[in-house]
């Protein structure tokens, strides 16, 4: 059973930083385009970044300049970098590995206060 498991979200007051974690196992990292994804409340879940095995990334427009994602392959996770936040970022993170399905994390929650 493959799993996902999060790490990093919290409370932060608008202009700090976060940086969450995801862990997958090794064939699943290994082969995945992975992501990011959020969902605000009362809200559809969007893209925040994805980033495919050979490093090529995706941000969405909302976060570009403010957030970095990179993998680390040695370890298997995948580290997102979030900069500048503001309250509009608050948000239940997930992450997620995109092979031939998709597998998604339980989601961490990020805060963000004004």
């Amino acid at each position: 059973q493959v799993q996902l498991v999060e790490s990093g979200g919290g409370l932060v007051q608008a202009g700090g930083s976060l940086r969450l974690s995801c862990a997958a196992s090794d064939f699943i990292f290994s082969i995945s385009v992975m992501g990011w994804y959020r969902q605000a409340p009362g809200k559809q879940r969007e893209l925040v970044a994805t980033i495919t095995p050979a490093g090529t990334i995706v941000y969405a427009d909302s976060v570009k300049g403010r957030f970095t994602i990179s993998r680390d392959s040695a370890k298997g996770t995948v580290l997102p970098q979030m900069n500048s936040l503001k309250p509009e970022d608050t948000a239940v993170y997930y992450c997620n590995a995109h092979t031939w399905t998709d597998y998604w994390g339980r989601g961490t929650l990020v805060t963000v206060s004004s």
